[in-house]
């Protein structure tokens, strides 16, 4: 509830006052003298102030309300101030418009443009005072990401913002992050950022893709192995986690990894200790762990397929990246960081780019800033030299724009083959080229006919009952990703 001082030497005025503000929803403080005026500002939160401009009977130069103006501004030069007074000082008025005082009145007031003018005025002054403090926590923030390394992330977009502020914070400490984002997003790139501006900076980080080790080799990779230890183990090999001892480890993919490789994992996490595969000697480490992962792992849990106990040693702290095409104000600044100086972008290619869903993320950008200028016939770059004709631009499905929660992709573990459309991911970044693939929009179906706007209950279990239960089919027949999928299944109380 907002607080108006009202300063009058009339008791009558300041009553009349101050029952009709408080009946609009005000809190009130009446005073007869500008002295105690003074007092109550210093030590009440006043959002607004009605003042006399005449105190002394039988004065009406308006001086002291000139004083008690100006005593005011002293103290909270931002604090709205509404002269009010039956004596016409139009001198006065007009010198104190300019130094700030909001408004002008005489009496007998007009109560609805009273109460008009306090509401708009208390609403500026709350918007002004929420400015203020978000321009110094930004000018903070600025200090502290100028002798931060971001190890050469481009970003412009508010969401990206975010995800690199609580990034570098969460540096400072060791606990196990979890960054969850869909391929192409630049999940790698914000571990880097962790590991760079962390205590452990000097030390080793070690990054393995779990998604890219043989099953039957995981163990080894990770604890390493003795010579012998299974075919083709000529000598002994360290473990990923013995070579990041006293550093930092990234596991990404992490929902990849198999249930005895979790329980194994478990077991370092907790103690620290772990046996090369062939040996029973126990090695103990002290490690980092970041890791990352496309997959829903609260449903990978539910499922079966993920350790709940693994899931909260790895997220103690969750960082969650969102989609390229939820960051469109990341678009411009990374083509312009892809193509280099030598190259330009017209209106027209602008507009194409920022149209278009990047379903491959950042990854795709790069990919297709990297054809642009390879094949650019000019130094001013088309969307034809992106890949991005118009016709394929008006061929492309239109897909739901998906909340953060919603935007995350399927795990590898779905058992058909069919093509996995992704969702768009948060992290503005430069790619890592050593990452998977991923397919470009090319894979959506262009011919899907049905709305994502007008999907019901019935629609989805008359193709689920068509695809006989296959989920990629009938997310690929509806125009949806799989993980949309699930959520309206979820949300209808369909069971596959």
């Amino acid at each position: 509830m907002d607080t108006i001082l009202i300063v009058d030497d009339n008791q009558a005025v300041c009553d009349a006052l101050a029952l009709m503000l408080e009946l609009h929803g005000y809190k009130t403080h009446t005073c007869l003298s500008p002295e105690v005026a003074l007092e109550l500002v210093k030590i009440h939160d006043i959002a607004l102030v009605i003042q006399d401009m005449n105190f002394t009977q039988d004065t009406t130069s308006g001086e002291e309300g000139k004083s008690l103006f100006y005593d005011l501004r002293c103290l909270q030069p931002q604090l709205p101030i509404v002269l009010i007074t039956a004596w016409t000082q139009l001198d006065i008025a007009v010198e104190l418009v300019k130094e700030g005082a909001v408004d002008y009145m005489g009496k007998p007031w007009d109560d609805a443009k009273l109460l008009n003018s306090v509401g708009n005025l208390i609403s500026l002054h709350t918007l002004s005072r929420e400015n203020t403090q978000l321009q110094r926590v930004d000018s903070q923030r600025m200090v502290a990401i100028k002798d931060a390394d971001l190890c050469g992330i481009v970003f412009a977009s508010g969401s990206m913002q975010r995800s690199v502020d609580l990034a570098l914070q969460i540096a400072r400490s060791d606990v196990s992050v979890l960054i969850t984002g869909p391929n192409g997003a630049g999940k790698d790139k914000l571990a880097d950022i962790i590991h760079a501006n962390s205590p452990l900076k000097n030390k080793p980080f070690i990054k393995v893709n779990i998604g890219a080790l043989p099953t039957d080799l995981l163990e080894a990779e990770l604890f390493g192995a003795e010579a012998g230890a299974f075919t083709g183990a000529n000598k002994t090999r360290i473990g990923r986690f013995e070579a990041a001892d006293g550093g930092t480890l990234f596991l990404d993919e992490i929902g990849n990894l198999s249930l005895s490789g979790q329980i194994k994992l478990l077991r370092v996490l907790q103690t620290g200790e772990f046996e090369r595969l062939g040996s029973h000697q126990t090695r103990k480490v002290n490690v980092r762990v970041l890791s990352a992962t496309n997959a829903e792992l609260a449903r990978d849990i539910r499922e079966g397929r993920f350790r709940e106990d693994l899931f909260y040693r790895l997220n103690v702290i969750e960082l969650e990246l969102s989609p390229l095409n939820q960051r469109q104000d990341d678009i411009l600044p990374l083509v312009s960081h892809f193509i280099g100086p030598d190259f330009s972008l017209n209106k027209q290619t602008q507009s194409a780019l920022l149209a278009h869903t990047w379903p491959g993320n950042v990854r795709e950008l790069e990919n297709a800033c990297k054809r642009a200028v390879i094949l650019a016939p000019s130094k001013i770059l088309t969307a034809v030299d992106f890949g991005l004709s118009a016709e394929s631009l008006a061929s492309e499905p239109a897909l739901e724009p998906e909340s953060t929660s919603d935007s995350m992709p399927e795990p590898k573990f779905e058992p058909e083959p069919e093509p996995i459309i992704e969702p768009l991911a948060e992290t503005l970044r430069v790619p890592d080229s050593a990452s998977a693939n991923v397919n470009s929009s090319a894979n959506v179906n262009s011919s899907t006919s049905a709305s994502v706007s007008v999907i019901d209950k019935a629609s989805i279990q008359a193709e689920l009952n068509k695809h006989k239960g296959v989920i990629a089919r009938v997310a690929k027949s509806l125009g949806l990703s799989r993980q949309a999928l699930y959520r309206r299944m979820d949300k209808f109380g369909i069971n596959k």
